[in-house]
């Protein structure tokens, strides 16, 4: 027990931490959890704990509420070709480089979670795709995030790090690639942070191994197609005669039905190839149509319009009415096309091609602004 004059000299000393805020006990809790529990792994990667409160409420397997978002993310992305492209370009490179896994089955009654995800731009980026994993969704009055320690905020002051940039000659800066997947979770914790998405992988393989598995009763040719003119599941290919492409196609389908896939939503410039399919096969805007009387309709595909009279892709882009602020007119002048290969720009652009083999890019007089 401490006198009077001791308890004084206890209360009021001073530290060199005497300008930091003091952590709370949960913050105290979150580095006793990490301090005790993370450790290198045999190929140098850090693996870390899910910090988890204590005690703490049982997750409810939330996989159906997930598995309703997943279809209601797969809608959105078919009517927004640029992000689905962007969006499983992303995925397949989280395989690839090992950032998540395929999870094994759960046993009975095992306790799980399951990560929403959807896909957000930076309106600076607008190029590069963020997937979001959503630890924030709840299920049933709890999610991921309410049964986690926050932990204490370990960042720099951003001032300082500022400051400290400009006070000598040589500057640099440097990145860390992928720092937030870089890190490995215990594997004994990992059946909390399941997602439900596209695989590009898997599909891909999966494709390709149905054409394989075909190739005697259905050609070399359909297999090639199917091998090299797909983009994840959309295919643009094109072909000498209208007869060959007629073949090809049809022994693709043949080719993919085999696997219970169906290759559908048949659209071309040459009337006679729509016309060698049934309506049910073919895209919807075409299934009747007349090139010589009706208005040729317009095909989406990879992010790009396609012109089936001329035969051209175009770049369209929307009259945006904005304010005539600065904010207005830097969101007006920026890229609002998707440019593969670095075709296209502000404004409407369109890609003639000549007999099929140069192409030219015309470019419409440029507004007033």
């Amino acid at each position: 027990m401490l006198s009077g004059d001791r308890l004084g000299q206890t209360i009021f000393a001073c530290s060199p931490d005497n300008h930091r805020l003091a952590p709370s006990m949960e913050d105290l809790e979150f580095l006793k959890i990490m301090e005790a529990e993370c450790y290198q792994d045999g190929s140098k990667s850090w693996v870390a704990p899910l910090p988890f409160r204590s005690p703490r409420r049982r997750l409810p397997n939330n996989r159906k509420q997930v598995f309703d978002r997943l279809v209601s993310l797969e809608r959105s992305l078919e009517k927004r070709p640029k992000m689905k492209v962007d969006f499983l370009d992303f995925m397949e490179k989280m395989f690839k480089k090992a950032h998540a896994e395929v999870a094994p089955p759960l046993q009975a009654g095992q306790e799980c979670w399951y990560l929403p995800l959807f896909g957000v731009y930076h309106p600076r980026k607008p190029d590069r795709i963020r997937v979001v994993f959503d630890s924030s969704a709840s299920f049933e009055g709890v999610s991921l995030n309410y049964i986690l320690l926050t932990g204490p905020d370990l960042n720099n002051s951003l001032l300082g790090v500022l400051m400290r940039f400009r006070k000598e000659q040589v500057a640099i800066t440097a990145d860390i690639e992928h720092m937030f997947h870089c890190f490995l979770v215990k594997e004994d914790h990992r059946d909390f942070l399941r997602f439900l998405c596209p695989s590009p992988a898997v599909a891909v393989y999966g494709l390709r191994r149905a054409a394989k598995e075909a190739e005697a009763d259905c050609g070399s040719d359909a297999r090639r197609f199917i091998d090299r003119e797909f983009y994840v599941d959309d295919a643009l290919k094109s072909f000498s005669t209208e007869e060959e492409a007629i073949s090809v196609l049809g022994r693709a389908q043949k080719m993919l039905a085999a696997s219970n896939l169906r290759l559908h939503k048949i659209a071309s410039n040459r009337p006679a190839v729509i016309e060698a399919f049934p309506f049910e096969d073919r895209a919807k805007d075409v299934s009747s149509v007349d090139f010589f009387v009706d208005d040729s309709p317009i095909q989406r595909s990879l992010g790009l319009l396609w012109n089936m009279r001329t035969d051209t892709f175009m770049f369209q882009i929307e009259d945006d009415q904005r304010p005539f602020t600065r904010r207005g007119v830097l969101t007006l002048l920026s890229p609002k096309t998707w440019r593969p290969n670095g075709l296209g720009g502000k404004g409407r652009s369109e890609i003639w091609k000549d007999s099929r083999y140069h192409a030219l890019i015309h470019h419409s007089p440029p507004q007033v602004l």
